[in-house]
């Protein structure tokens, strides 16, 4: 049985499929890089937010826990945090507690509050879906363009197949290897963005679940204070 010598399908491919192969290494190259940086980034972010977590509920106020999360750069609930502390501040004269918060403004209100920390979650949670769409067009797209090209390799087989003296599987073979070959590439494209994508948009829902904790958390502050 022989083996797939692949450097030499290589060799025979027309430009046509040259052309095809050389766009989804394009794509696969550029999907793969976005897959690397979204992985370290998500991993970051995944315990940057634990540690989160754990100073927020030993926290006794919001500057306290503010302060403490100075050090968490990746974490999208720092900035939410921040927003919403943002318009909370100790009344003077009283001792820094989640019990003695009062709005800066006296326009400010927990309708107020809540849109300002869902803005900003949103604001976030927008920078983390950044090239997102090119793993999906990836996953979508390079299964057509590989499809192109054995289709329009298939076409110039029997094209040439037509024009030969004796049909045979040996003069069409080459051909057939040339067309298939587009296909290979463009699933060897498709099938990693498909499971980073998937992936990558389970771990944000997460995220994103937690960014709505935070929210409620802070607006139950507000509340508290009667406002």
């Amino acid at each position: 049985m022989n083996e797939l010598n692949l450097i030499e399908v290589l060799r025979q491919t027309t430009t046509v499929t040259r052309f095809v192969l050389a766009v989804l290494l394009i794509f696969s190259v550029w999907s793969w890089g976005i897959i690397f940086s979204k992985t370290l980034l998500l991993r970051k972010i995944r315990r940057e937010s634990e540690m989160f977590w754990k100073v927020f509920r030993r926290g006794q106020n919001l500057s306290e826990i503010r302060t403490a999360c100075e050090t968490l750069r990746f974490t999208p609930l720092v900035p939410v945090l921040a927003a919403g502390a943002d318009l909370l501040v100790p009344v003077s004269g009283r001792p820094q507690s989640q019990g003695s918060l009062a709005l800066k403004t006296s326009r400010a209100n927990v309708a107020t509050i809540q849109r300002v920390v869902q803005r900003a979650a949103s604001g976030q949670l927008t920078q983390l879906e950044r090239r997102m769409t090119f793993l999906a067009t990836t996953a979508s797209v390079a299964p057509f363009i590989g499809l192109f090209g054995t289709v329009w390799g298939v076409m110039t087989s029997f094209a040439g197949l037509a024009n030969a003296n004796t049909a045979t599987l040996r003069a069409v073979a080459p051909g057939i290897a040339d067309a298939l070959i587009a296909t290979a590439f463009g699933l060897f494209a498709a099938i990693p963005a498909v499971i980073a994508y998937n992936n990558f948009v389970y771990r944000m829902r997460n995220l994103a679940g937690q960014l709505d904790d935070l929210q409620n958390e802070i607006v139950g502050i507000a509340e508290g204070l009667g406002i």
